[in-house]
């Protein structure tokens, strides 16, 4: 490892993100919405973030859509 690391060209709070990769972050939910998509991702057999992206998948779609 180099004696010394120049961080001046560096951006605070940037991270280099790959595609396709999965991104955890935490998220603020009424409840009643959480108890909604749980049983909704229960009942097909899901995970519960698997559902929520591609429920917001598609509203992605459809407001892209309409633009």
């Amino acid at each position: 490892m180099a004696d010394e690391i120049d961080f001046s060209k560096g951006v605070r709070g940037l991270h280099h993100i790959p595609p396709g990769a999965k991104v955890f972050l935490p998220a603020s939910i009424e409840r009643s919405v959480w108890e909604y998509f749980s049983e909704k991702a229960e009942e097909k057999g899901v995970e519960l973030s698997e559902l929520l992206t591609e429920v917001l998948q598609r509203d992605i779609e459809i407001n892209e859509a309409l633009k």
